[in-house]
């Protein structure tokens, strides 16, 4: 009977993916091949044509350039902050658990409820922030009303959303690190700066090519903060790839097109993440 078990949950498994994962993945990808006003509209096939008319597009590059600054940005930041507050919260101060638990907080938070609570924040008339700015003498911010400031807004929540997630993983990284490398390093004269590019950094390897590639993944096809928050504008100014096919097919009515350019994002994704094996394997952190 036992050695049944591992084969049924393989196969339990494979079977859970291909009808939930891989079936409607399929399913998605032939629907670009149609012209459908709806969903329950009848398929007329038109072959490479919406292909043709997204990549003709100038919304779809737009969308494609906004996809990489929002993620490429919102990545760095994580990064660099989830990095420096893990190596604050591995040194040994009172109240340290208690810390790495609020740490956490944000992490656990519905996205909803991050997005509202920051358009409450920067309300043009009541918001904290909006009257904090104004006691302090400084100029007004349009948060969702200019170009800038709009993508700086779903940088900043998904930052402040997702880097107790880097954070978190970093502290478990930095765990593993033997302190023997540390006290060499101290007896050969290395300050905190040397001690960190030559010890922490190389031992975080690893960790930080996964995690990169992970959010970068995740934060390319992230749709709920900007849509939430901006909905795409102003002007397309944070619409990305994710918005946009949302909006071909369910704003517009055109789903073929939206299908396509789901297709085109995942293999952009595909690419992406080939060059990146391809510039950082991850056999050099071994």
């Amino acid at each position: 009977m036992t050695r049944w078990l591992l084969p049924g949950f393989l196969g339990i498994g494979f079977l859970a993916t291909l009808v939930l994962i891989v079936g409607p993945a399929l399913y998605a990808v032939s629907l670009s091949f149609y012209d459908m006003p709806s969903l329950t509209a009848d398929p007329v096939w038109v072959g490479f044509a919406k292909y043709a008319k997204v990549l003709a597009s100038a919304e779809f590059w737009n969308a494609l350039w906004n996809g990489f600054v929002y993620a490429g940005l919102a990545i760095v930041l994580q990064v660099v902050l989830g990095i420096g507050f893990a190596l604050l919260l591995n040194q040994n101060f009172i109240g340290r658990s208690l810390l790495r638990g609020l740490t956490f907080l944000p992490y656990l938070l519905p996205t909803v409820v991050a997005v509202l609570v920051f358009k409450w924040m920067v309300d043009g008339s009541l918001g904290i922030i909006t009257v904090l700015m104004d006691d302090l003498g400084l100029p007004p911010i349009y948060w969702f009303e200019t170009e800038t400031a709009s993508i700086t807004s779903v940088i900043l929540i998904s930052v402040w959303l997702w880097t107790p997630f880097v954070t978190t993983t970093f502290l478990a990284g930095l765990q593993t690190v033997p302190t023997q490398l540390y006290e060499a390093a101290r007896v050969d004269g290395a300050g905190p700066v040397r001690r960190f590019f030559h010890v922490t950094l190389p031992s975080l390897r690893p960790i930080l090519t996964v995690i990169i590639l992970l959010r970068g993944v995740w934060m390319f096809n992230k749709f709920d903060v900007i849509w939430l928050t901006t909905g795409g504008g102003p002007l397309g100014a944070t619409e990305h790839l994710p918005v946009l096919s949302y909006r071909e097919a369910f704003a517009l009515y055109d789903i073929g097109s939206g299908a396509a350019i789901a297709t085109l994002s995942f293999f952009v994704l595909m690419v992406a993440v080939a060059i990146y094996f391809r510039v950082f394997p991850m056999e050099e952190g071994k």
